[in-house]
């Protein structure tokens, strides 16, 4: 099937097109137009036009066409999961539950945007003030450009999308090269909603260029990008005085104390760090163990990560597919031979079989290894030894990334410490760092960017105060 771009309400086709092949199989899946810097600026004009007009739409007509995306998502739920197998290579089963989570995420917006109000203000509390009616309300940015990831192509979408538009705003959506089949028919089921805010949503595919072109236009006075450090970085650079959200990744970790439980934690770890191929913001990465439990904690990751089954994403029973390309499984081989080569030991695979990088637990990893400085956005995790949790924090502050961390402890006075000491956006206790509900304010510190995503928070990076005095 052929995804097609969205100017506003209008599907257009275009002649020059690129293919999507599955990661597993190889096969074309998908055909999608290649779009140019004039198509990215035609979005925005369009955007801009409809904004003007749309601000002006009723909430409750937008809670409608939020709610009709949710009942035709119901509808479409297995074509749509099957897509994103399709596309990613994302097993069938956690396709059906990004479905899922995508129209909780819906929901959850509306729930966001009817609770979103404004409050009064006392402008007679100083001595230099006086009595009047005042109070300030939130209004929508404008238009907003929204640049979206492969690893969740569709609930990644609706974090930023339902926000943007249920506040009143125009959108251009430039999603993934690596799933355009899943944002189009996303997108398909807003603009063909008979409760849509006309041309409030256009949709385009495209390169550097063309996602350059939607940061530096002077049109949007929003920008949300989710994706890697380097590009985050342009992004800052170029996008000028608008309001800009970025979600960056990280490097997870988490400190198992002597007291935990070794074999819910290991379980545990190995979900939060092999689910979706480790290709996850806040896949686990980093395990600092104490040494008194180290060897059993290991042994144990080892067997439950050889546990797992791997395979074909479209059969039920998968845990893990491949990655997302061939240089991807290349270059997370490379990471682990070269650790390897430093001194570390691979307790459990190592060596890609094509696109699919089984699950690996590496253990005697330093601090130096290239493996834990930096995000692998593989299935590959890294066993520290530490002598006790000062150690730990003080080892996995140490990271430019901060976007969760968590501890597996029953000591109390240690979670407290974690909770107030670990340098980051989110903290877990007694469970990984890659839980993410989407009701949760959700973003990181230091690299792992700035802003916040959940419907509720993601409001208020599509909105702006305005201040009201009535004399």
């Amino acid at each position: 099937m052929e995804a097609k771009i969205f100017f506003g309400d209008i599907e257009i086709t275009k002649t020059k097109v690129d293919e999507i092949k599955n990661p597993y199989s190889g096969d074309v899946v998908a055909k999608f137009p290649i779009c140019d810097v004039s198509d990215a600026e035609e979005a925005l004009k369009i955007a801009e036009e409809a904004y003007h007009k749309n601000r002006e739409i009723p909430l409750s007509q937008r809670i409608t066409w939020v709610e009709d995306v949710i009942e035709k998502l119901h509808e479409n739920r297995e074509d749509i999961a099957k897509t994103i197998t399709d596309e990613v290579g994302k097993p069938i089963k956690f396709a059906r539950i990004e479905v899922d989570r995508c129209i909780e995420t819906l929901r959850l917006s509306v729930s966001a945007a009817i609770e979103h109000n404004g409050e009064t203000f006392n402008s007679d509390a100083m001595p230099s003030g006086r009595k009047t009616i005042s109070y300030f309300k939130r209004v929508p940015v404008g238009v907003a450009s929204l640049i979206t990831p492969f690893n969740f192509p569709l609930n990644l979408i609706a974090h930023k999308l339902a926000p943007a538009l249920i506040t009143g705003n125009s959108v251009v959506l430039k999603p993934t090269p690596e799933a355009p089949l899943t944002a189009y028919k996303f997108a398909k089921l807003f603009v063909q909603s008979e409760h849509r805010s006309p041309n409030a949503l256009s949709l385009v595919y495209g390169d550097a260029e063309v996602g350059s072109t939607l940061v530096k236009s002077p049109i949007p006075r929003a920008v949300s990008f989710t994706g890697s450090v380097p590009v985050g970085k342009i992004i800052m650079a170029q996008a000028g005085i608008k309001k800009v959200s970025l979600e960056l990744g990280g490097n997870a970790a988490t400190y198992i104390d002597q007291t935990a439980d070794l074999e819910s934690a290991a379980k545990k770890c190995a979900m939060g760090a092999f689910l979706n191929s480790g290709q996850v913001c806040i896949s686990l990465q980093r395990i600092y163990v104490d040494t008194a439990v180290a060897d059993e904690f290991a042994q144990i990751l080892a067997y439950e990560a050889k546990s797992l089954i791997i395979g074909n994403p479209y059969e039920e029973e998968t845990f893990m597919g491949p990655l997302i390309n061939e240089e991807a499984a290349k270059r997370a081989e490379n990471w682990v031979q070269s650790a390897i080569q430093e001194g570390a030991v691979a307790l459990s695979g190592g060596q890609k079989e094509g696109k699919i990088f089984p699950p690996t637990v590496m253990n005697e990893v330093t601090d130096e290894m290239k493996i834990v400085c930096e995000e692998v956005f593989a299935p590959i995790v890294s066993i520290v030894k530490v002598k006790d949790f000062d150690e730990a924090l003080g080892k996995i502050n140490n990271s430019p990334y901060g976007l969760q961390y968590s501890i597996f402890t029953n000591d109390l006075k240690l979670t407290q410490r974690a909770i107030e000491e670990f340098n980051c956006g989110g903290v877990v206790v007694n469970d990984i760092p890659t839980i993410r509900f989407d009701i949760q304010p959700y973003g990181g510190n230091k690299l792992s960017g700035i802003g916040k995503e959940g419907p509720k928070y993601a409001l208020e990076e599509f909105t702006e105060i305005k201040s009201v005095v009535i004399c």
